[in-house]
């Protein structure tokens, strides 16, 4: 295939020139602590996402840290720091970068379209967690907190598809909101820490209320990585793009040792001691300490609660703006001839009805599905880095189905547990590993198309 029959998305690809380049502390590091530092990862740390009694609290919080380490190191050096390294290799963005995995031809959809499609999905659980946390100031009212979920999507939507330059002006400083109340609420809970049991947690969260068992070590650690790498994955992938704007290999690193790995663990850690020495204090076993009715308790006033939880939804906006922004940019490149009204519309669309049906709540659940998804993408890409000689190879032929292959599988296994196919641990991690392995063994048996030239690239 010569330059000239190059699909146009990898043909007008420019990369990113080193004069719009900075350092880690500047792009990388804070970006990613933003996403760290959205409520609705860190409400969910002390449960896991999950409804198993106690959590990853079910072996007490020495544990349940342990866990929390491991799953952000995973994060750092699996899912992002290659991803991070092509992207500064290249300065080309993840829907080019990725026709190396995926091919020419099939890099329309993978990475590119998916990674725009499940931008959605973080639109509904974004509009789902606002809306009921802005739901004490409709009294509660079922169908007042399903109508602001739809409106908060519907204005994310718009937003990320007209306005997202005045969002992101103010996006730097809102991460501060949710910083600031973890601080009050571990100032006001850490004396209950002395007290708490993890025994009596897990019994107070089961039915019975006695004889209950908790998940052991391995099981908490396992629920953990599902959790935390789950929500980490698509921001794994988006390590190319994070990538074009570093300068070199130390603003990869730091970049992704700081903003993921550190900020992953304060907010996480922060939270679930939150949950434990709120259960120390009270005994009421509630494990999302964004819970604006947990946070009333906390602070002692109703009404306490309710402006924390205001807040946190305004800080959580920008984000859904972000989300609409990135999948408009993926459909206009891979769907050019569609008005992007029309996608972004029926992509809205989708995320409203995750929200108002609230499966989008189920954040378990929307962790293992993206898990499943850039699991594998991670994988492929790490093991075609190192395949290459640590560069980028450039695109692939048409369709690569040592990519194509390995992700159907890893998908599979990663999705296993959801659907009921098998108990799968830690299954994103497990999806990671079975992308990257497969993708080792079909690139040498030669199911790799040759590589393309493509002049722009800047690898090194």
């Amino acid at each position: 295939m010569s330059n000239g029959t190059l699909p146009s998305y990898l043909s007008m690809a420019k990369p990113n020139p080193p004069t719009n380049r900075a350092p880690w502390y500047k792009n990388t590091a804070p970006t990613y602590a933003g996403i760290f530092l959205w409520f609705v990862f860190w409400s969910q740390a002390p449960s896991g996402g999950s409804g198993v009694p106690g959590g990853v609290l079910s072996q007490g919080v020495g544990v349940a840290l342990l866990g929390l380490v491991v799953a952000a190191l995973l994060c750092h050096f699996l899912f992002y720091y290659v991803p991070g390294m092509l992207g500064l290799k290249t300065g080309l963005p993840l829907y080019v970068v990725g026709s190396a995995q995926y091919g020419t031809q099939g890099g329309f959809l993978m990475p590119g379209f998916l990674m725009g499609a499940l931008q959605f999905g973080w639109l509904g659980v974004n509009a789902y967690f606002s809306s009921q946390a802005l739901g004490p100031l409709v009294g509660g009212n079922v169908a007042a907190i399903k109508i602001i979920a739809v409106l908060w999507a519907v204005c994310a939507a718009f937003v990320g598809l007209k306005g997202i330059q005045y969002v992101a002006k103010i996006a730097t400083y809102l991460p501060l909101i949710p910083l600031l109340i973890l601080v009050i609420l571990l100032a006001k809970t850490l004396g209950g820490l002395g007290d708490f049991d993890p025994q009596k947690l897990v019994a107070a969260q089961t039915a019975a209320g006695s004889g209950a068992s908790g998940l052991g070590f391995m099981g908490v650690i396992a629920l953990s990585i599902s959790f935390v790498v789950g929500f980490f994955a698509t921001a794994g992938a988006a390590g190319v793009d994070f990538g074009t704007g570093s300068r070199d290999a130390k603003d990869v690193q730091m970049g992704g040792l700081v903003g993921i790995a550190v900020a992953g663990i304060v907010s996480a850690g922060a939270a679930i001691l939150i949950a434990a020495g709120a259960f120390g204090q009270s005994g009421q076993p509630v494990l999302n300490p964004a819970d604006t009715t947990f946070m009333a308790r906390v602070m002692g006033s109703d009404r306490a609660g309710t402006v924390m939880g205001l807040l946190l939804a305004i800080a959580a906006f920008p984000s859904a703006c972000f989300s609409s922004f990135i999948a408009a940019n993926s459909f206009k490149t891979v769907l050019p001839k569609v008005n992007p009204f029309i996608s972004v519309g029926i992509g809205a669309a989708v995320s409203i009805l995750l929200a108002v049906t609230g499966w989008a709540g189920k954040a378990g659940s929307v962790f293992t599905v993206i898990g499943a998804s850039f699991g594998p993408i991670c994988g492929a890409m790490l093991v075609d880095y190192y395949l290459s000689g640590q560069k980028w190879s450039g695109p692939r032929q048409g369709w690569n189905m040592a990519g194509w292959i390995s992700w159907a599988v890893g998908f599979i296994v990663g999705i296993a547990p959801l659907v009921g196919i098998a108990n799968v641990p830690a299954a994103p991690l497990m999806a990671f590993i079975v992308g990257a392995v497969l993708y080792f063994v079909l690139a040498k048996a030669g199911m790799q198309p040759p590589a393309v030239s493509m002049p722009t690239a800047e690898s090194k």
